[in-house]
């Protein structure tokens, strides 16, 4: 069953669906455009750090699919557009956000908090908490933590947040849109 977004994101042009195999180049470049910045002290030129981003990609995709077989994988769109993903598996106890992506120009704009906040919702309509793993460096952590998510584990560089129906919420809207940063520049992808 397809979650139902809020009302202030349908407003605005945005809309969930399934994704299918045609998104396999938009996903490879959101991944790239959101892994691209963590590559900067490497050092390697353009193409080593495509090749090395396609493998990851490529290594966490399997691990999604192997893992999250039976997650919902959405891609949200904007006037038809693909922006970002969504990836959500539904427990008998906890939603579990596997990957919610956004592509840079999309962020710091509510959509991510919005997400955040349709998923806790019919997670506290089935009595059940909201869970993500997260890098302790994720300048999103900041949107979960306003949102309510707390940290109740660790595993390296992943912490596991975990939101709890009655959390205390960002008190008020479009809190996310301070953390916004400025889109890092990503070299168009080899054809």
């Amino acid at each position: 069953m397809m979650p139902e977004l809020p009302s202030r994101l349908a407003s605005v042009g945005l809309r969930l669906r399934p994704e299918v195999a045609a998104d396999a180049a938009f996903l490879h470049h959101l991944y790239a455009a959101i892994r691209w910045p963590e590559l900067d002290a490497s050092g390697w030129p353009d193409a080593t750090r495509h090749a090395f981003l396609a493998d990851q990609f490529r290594l966490q995709s399997r691990h999604y699919a192997a893992f999250y077989h039976d997650a919902l994988f959405l891609i949200v769109e904007r006037a038809g557009e693909p922006i970002g993903r969504l990836y959500l598996h539904r427990g008998t106890r906890d939603h579990r956000i596997v990957d919610i992506s956004l592509v840079p120009a999309s962020r710091g704009h509510g959509i991510g908090g919005g997400l955040l906040d349709m998923v806790c919702a019919e997670a506290a309509g089935v009595g059940r908490t909201v869970s993500i793993h997260v890098e302790s460096f994720n300048p999103a952590r900041n949107l979960y933590t306003r949102k309510g998510f707390r940290q109740i584990g660790e595993n390296g560089p992943y912490l596991l947040m975990e939101w709890r129906p009655g959390s205390a919420a960002s008190p008020e809207p479009g809190a996310e849109r301070s953390a916004a940063a400025p889109a890092p520049a990503v070299p168009a992808l080899p054809s």
